[in-house]
């Protein structure tokens, strides 16, 4: 027997109104109130300083009786763009990139690969190879500055043991040269330990199918493992990139742009600026130059992610 079907127009029973869908990219009531202060504390710490940034680009801070400003227009970014000396600085910068950079990749791509096959000892191995990471960047200055002091430095000896009896610090070549291994020596782990993380992630099926189908050492590297860790790869270049472009504290320490300017990259030529001269203007429109460089090198690297897949 079945129930008396309810009549029309009749309530079935109690209805709930479907939920009002939310605009996208609209912040909820609520949540957007309890986010409002931190907001505002981030762009009063980032956007005011960077705006305060640009008006000095375009005046002559005087710091003698006051802070004052004397408006001089574009006079600080004609100076930029004729100044011969920082025109050598960017030059300085961009091969100082280079190598501390591909240095770096090349070098903890090699290492992870080593620790990666390595059946015992790995963690002793790879704990012995971060320590460099964990030493801020000042006590590896002083560290190198020790090392290659021309009276009892160890590098020196074991330099004059093989025949060379100059200063290391004393020439240009072997100066930059000294620079740019210790930013090696202290940020190759780094590109080892992200490295390592991508080499663990390739499955081992696919390492086994490729020595079934008679794939080699070299075979395996170069289509195997490499294409596969790409990506990290990529990743792991845009971190360091983004550090190397504005590093300060090694040459700072240990030669302090010298000798003869030969190792006075863009970072140190605008700490002199600012902080020896006190021509705070002009340093003011190198931050700036330098700033919009690092974007443009971040905005090089993310196009490549984006074309890979891994900005989504």
């Amino acid at each position: 027997m079945t129930a008396p079907a309810a009549p029309a127009g009749a309530a079935a029973g109690p209805t709930r109104t479907a939920p009002r869908p939310r605009r996208p990219g609209r912040l909820p009531g609520f949540e957007g109130r309890m986010m409002t202060p931190g907001l505002l504390l981030l762009a009063a710490l980032s956007i005011v300083p960077f705006l305060a940034i640009i008006v000095m680009s375009l005046a002559r801070v005087r710091l003698l009786g006051g802070v004052g400003l004397h408006w001089v227009g574009a006079d600080n970014w004609t100076r930029f763009f004729t100044d011969p000396d920082l025109g050598w600085a960017w030059i300085r910068t961009a091969v100082y990139f280079t190598l501390t950079v591909g240095l770096e990749m090349l070098a903890g791509v090699g290492l992870a690969l080593a620790v990666w096959r390595l059946a015992r000892g790995r963690n002793a191995a790879l704990t012995l190879l971060l320590l460099p990471m964990f030493v801020a960047p000042v006590i590896v200055g002083l560290l190198g500055r020790f090392l290659t002091d021309s009276t009892f430095g160890l590098y020196t000896w074991m330099l004059r043991q093989i025949g060379y009896h100059g200063d290391i610090m004393g020439s240009k070549t072997s100066a930059f040269t000294a620079v740019v291994l210790m930013d090696v020596w202290e940020w190759t782990p780094l590109i080892t330990l992200i490295t390592l993380a991508g080499l663990t992630s390739i499955p081992a099926s696919l390492r086994e199918a490729a020595a079934i189908d008679g794939a080699g050492g070299w075979s395996m590297l170069a289509h195997i493992i490499l294409p596969s860790i790409s990506n990290v790869l990529l990743v792991a270049l845009l971190i360091r990139s983004m550090d190397a472009i504005r590093y300060f504290d090694v040459i700072w320490v240990t030669t302090g742009g010298g000798p003869a300017d030969a190792t006075k990259t863009v970072p140190v030529r605008l700490y002199e600026t600012a902080f020896r001269f006190f021509d705070l203007g002009y340093a003011a429109a190198i931050g700036l130059a330098m700033l919009a460089a690092s974007i443009v090198v971040a905005r090089a690297f993310i196009r490549v992610l984006d074309r890979e897949g891994l900005t989504r």
